[in-house]
């Protein structure tokens, strides 16, 4: 936090008769940058950073993905109770377990990496996820080892969701704390672009088997392919990660290569990665947080996760043919959502966050009408409208969450704000979509949920302040090249008096 203004302070009366004095006290509280203050990025390293957060953020999400779409067969193969509906809540609720620990991973690994180190951290998360993953697919079916099956099948979904509380506060810690101030959005959005491409290849995989396998051969081996392949991704990526140097702003924070003078006001020094005082000092900005991811959250499992299970269970289409449908609208999200980046560091976050909170708040509805419309046409119409309201968030998010906290508890809070939202309002999406539908009989309910959680998101869009183009908190500037930085310096001197 600023200073306070002495002249604010003080006695304006105290302020007259002694100018020279409090204008002294001013400059030592708010000194001007210095040229070594300022950070310039390292355009190879940046690209480096970015593929490295956005290929491991990837794997990730398709480990996450291929539960999704598996989830009718997932229910077959651990939870044979002969009713359809049973067994697609037991396995929705299987993958919100995932979530009920997610925010035990975020208070783990986010204190972590604010005191170790966002490589270390990231290299751990994308390890445990590759294990967890792998082990699904050698699970014994029900009919083999009995109740064990479901119980193994939790244990391991929670060691998945324990390593994702620490991945998406990192991944978009990293990115950000590399990327320069004025295309932090651009460079974020490539974290997301790399959400979409692991559900794409997830829905890609799982399309491609359910085409060339029958039912029988899907539930009794076909299904354990997906979990099984994510062991050797999750190796490459932990090689990649394993490859990069720390961001700038922890260096400076441990002492290392980025150093900063006190002249960069309000830089933090030091890396305490401490629970008890970012929900002490900082659970105001928590809470908007919460708000802001669960509105973004609420809609992109609706959207990505529990759509294909939508179009299958609810309307009675295959599931290859609710699958490709949502590959093709993830393949045209993949294709803008750079620009969606590029334009909210032009725009601003606020203006690209609302335009999609609005989208999902007065579109959901018509959407959902069309999507119940027989024939491929208007379902794709209707999810195309669902996709750019949430490609506006996609775009986004990733550059505007981490701005929101200061360095030296970036990546502790935002895993912390991030994963309580997502384990309360995430992963239970499928779950209480389907809960509703059941309960009411109206398949209009997942545009309902929709609207009420882009409701929140509007309100919390309009209390958050604008960042793009602006130093994270707690960080000294940085800009792309020498002579940025230079202006930077020129831009704070005085006037000259003639």
């Amino acid at each position: 936090m600023a200073a306070p203004d002495p002249h604010q302070a003080a006695d304006p009366a105290a302020v007259k008769r002694h100018p020279t004095l409090f204008r002294a006290i001013r400059k030592r509280r708010n000194p001007r940058l210095r040229r070594t203050d300022i950070t310039v990025t390292d355009d190879a390293a940046v690209k480096r950073a970015v593929k490295a957060a956005s290929l491991g953020n990837a794997m990730e999400w398709f480990d996450f993905g291929i539960y999704s779409y598996l989830a009718v067969t997932i229910g077959h193969v651990f939870f044979p109770s002969g009713n359809e509906t049973t067994q697609l809540l037991s396995s929705f609720a299987t993958f919100a377990v995932a979530f009920l620990v997610r925010p035990l991973g975020g208070m783990f690994f986010g204190p972590m990496g604010d005191k170790i180190g966002r490589k270390k951290v990231l290299a751990l998360t994308m390890i445990l996820m590759a294990v967890g993953t792998f082990a699904i697919g050698l699970i014994p079916s029900h009919g083999t080892i009995g109740v064990w099956a479901a119980v193994l099948l939790i244990f391991f979904r929670m060691l998945q969701g324990f390593s994702t509380g620490g991945e998406y506060g990192g991944a978009s810690t990293f990115i950000a704390e590399y990327a320069p101030d004025k295309r932090r959005g651009f460079f974020g959005s490539f974290l997301e672009f790399g959400t979409l491409a692991g559900y794409v290849c997830a829905a890609g995989l799982v399309t491609t088997l359910y085409a060339l396998l029958s039912d029988a051969q899907m539930e009794t081996w076909g299904w354990r392919i997906p979990f099984l392949v994510a062991g050797p991704l999750g190796l490459v990526g932990l090689y990649l990660r394993l490859r990069l140097d720390e961001t700038p702003a922890f260096q400076k924070l441990e002492g290392g290569t980025a150093h900063a003078s006190e002249a960069a006001d309000g830089v933090e020094t030091t890396a305490k990665g401490d629970l008890a005082k970012i929900f002490r000092q900082y659970w105001r900005t928590l809470i908007l947080c919460i708000c802001l991811v669960g509105a973004y959250n609420v809609t992109d499992y609706m959207l990505l996760s529990y759509m294909p299970t939508y179009l299958s269970d609810e309307l009675g289409y295959s599931e290859t043919h609710g699958l490709l449908i949502l590959l093709a609208v993830m393949v045209l999200l993949m294709a803008v959502i750079s620009q969606i980046g590029r334009a909210s560091d032009h725009f601003g976050r606020k203006p690209l966050l609302m335009t999609g909170m609005l989208g999902f708040l007065f579109l959901s509805l018509p959407a959902f009408l069309l999507i119940r419309v027989d024939g491929i046409f208007p379902i794709t119409v209707g999810m195309l409208l669902l996709g750019l309201s949430l490609v506006c968030m996609l775009g986004t998010m990733s550059a505007a969450l981490p701005a929101l906290f200061p360095t030296n508890v970036r990546y502790g809070s935002l895993s912390v704000g991030y994963n309580l939202s997502a384990s309360l309002f995430g992963g239970t999406t499928p779950l209480v979509i389907t809960a509703l539908i059941s309960w009411t009989g109206s398949n209009l309910m997942p545009a309902y949920y929709a609207m009420a959680a882009a409701l929140v998101g509007v309100i919390a869009v309009a209390c958050m302040k604008e960042t793009a183009q602006k130093p994270l908190i707690g960080s000294p500037p940085s800009v792309e090249t020498e002579e940025e930085a230079a202006a930077l310096v020129r831009a704070q001197a005085p006037e000259p008096k003639f």
